[in-house]
């Protein structure tokens, strides 16, 4: 994102077998916010992203995220 001049970061978290997503930002202009959304590889990213706080994002929690999510 940096890169196209947005001061964010991006990560996404992708499932080969059923093509799931999920996008996580941090964007410089909300440091203490992790925007999210689930989404799928095949499709662009719509406009709507959630927001949870960064230190709520705990691994217990992404990992869940990823275990409902994936096997859904």
């Amino acid at each position: 994102m940096r890169s196209k001049g947005v001061p964010a970061d991006a990560m996404t978290i992708d499932c080969l077998k059923t093509g799931k997503r999920i996008i996580l930002i941090l964007h410089d202009d909300n440091p203490g916010v992790v925007l999210y959304q689930f989404s799928y590889k095949a499709e662009d990213p719509s406009d709507e992203f959630l927001n949870i706080q960064l230190n709520e994002l705990t691994v217990l929690k992404l990992y869940d995220w990823i275990q409902s999510y994936f096997t859904k």
